[in-house]
């Protein structure tokens, strides 16, 4: 086993003992890592004990014995026996030894991995129902158009622009995030004027403020008038922020948009009078697709978002070293809190810029 090998992957080598009492089983010769041992459920030091008081996984053991006969290399996954939620392969390999027949038995933590490739099949399967779901409505709108009268085609016409817009705006934030994932939408570091940016989000949702009678509170502290960053990017972030807000709320209710310093944070706040978030969902909300039970939402209401705005904001609060997160306030609604470095990106920041 080559020396870059063993810097990756925790290793344990056997070779063949005949001591009395153990005839016919190994003794571990040499382990690489000290985290071996806690993702075996070992105690102590595993080298120069015998090969059975230390693997408990029979699959592994079958692996070891076919090895220590000289056959071919193999690999099975199991499971830490300390946490079951750990993922690992262990890869066995007969080794020539100057003592005899020997295994080396390398195991790999694929935890990470195992997760990852379920969030990228739970991102696919939610993105084949959010397209199915407005492309099967449209398709039996478009059917029944064709025995409508006229004013039941334009009913139906409305209906099917209302899916197809739906559609754009899915297709438009998955494009968004798949930049932002492979670290290509570039960061401009400029003041940007608080006050500023939260006009020019009011300005963009004046129409959907007005229909529903919300206003919004601003409130900056002389402190916090600017944070350094790129500002489409935290106008867009805002943006997410204060439409999930109007969705959420009542009609005629207040949006509280407060700015603030706290120590070196430029700290920035967007409150609704909704009907809050429920405690289960809170450590979610930032996850793409998923979405709060549309029963918590006043009157029922659909809020009719694609379901990857908040992640879209995480992301662009991270590009900029800064982080969001979501809880809710007394005596009732939700409030989303926005963290940006008052001074700079900070060396987060620059790594995400060099990527």
């Amino acid at each position: 086993m080559t020396r870059s090998a063993r810097s990756l992957a925790p290793s344990t080598r056997w070779r063949t003992s005949s001591r009395t009492g153990w005839p016919d089983s190994p003794r571990i010769a040499r382990a690489w890592k000290q985290s071996l041992p806690a993702w075996l459920r070992i105690d102590g030091a595993i080298e120069g004990r015998h090969y059975p008081e230390i693997v408990r996984q029979p699959a592994v053991a079958r692996q070891i014995t076919a090895a220590l006969a000289g056959q071919p290399t193999a690999s099975v996954e199991l499971t830490g026996m300390r946490d079951p939620s750990t993922i690992l392969i262990a890869r066995t390999a007969p080794v020539a030894s100057p003592g005899g027949r020997g295994a080396v038995v390398v195991f790999h933590d694929i935890t990470d991995l195992r997760r990852a490739d379920q969030i990228r099949r739970d991102f696919v399967a939610n993105v084949s129902h959010e397209l199915r779901t407005p492309l099967t409505a449209i398709r039996g709108y478009v059917e029944a158009m064709a025995d409508a009268d006229p004013e039941e085609s334009r009913r139906f016409l409305d209906i099917v622009q209302r899916h197809t817009l739906r559609m754009e705006r899915l297709v438009r934030d998955l494009l968004r995030l798949a930049r932002l994932d492979a670290g290509q939408e570039p960061l401009d570091r400029v003041p940007c004027s608080i006050e500023t940016l939260l006009a020019a989000v009011e300005t963009d949702l004046a129409g959907l403020l007005a229909a529903r009678g919300q206003a919004v509170d601003r409130q900056i502290a002389p402190d916090a008038t600017s944070v350094p960053g790129d500002p489409a990017k935290l106008q867009d972030a805002l943006r997410n922020l204060l439409e999930n807000a109007t969705n959420y709320s009542p009609a005629g209710s207040r949006i509280t948009v407060r700015a603030g310093r706290r120590a070196d944070r430029i700290v920035i706040t967007v409150a609704d009078e909704g009907p809050g978030i429920p405690e289960a969902d809170l450590s979610r909300v930032f996850e793409r697709f998923y979405r709060v039970d549309k029963s918590r939402t006043r009157e029922g209401r659909d809020p009719g978002g694609t379901g990857l705005g908040l992640a879209i904001v995480k992301h662009l609060i991270e590009l900029h070293a800064g982080k969001v997160s979501a809880a809710n306030h007394p005596p009732h609604g939700a409030v989303f809190t926005i963290e940006l470095p008052a001074d700079g990106f900070g060396d987060l920041a620059s790594q995400r810029l060099g990527d």
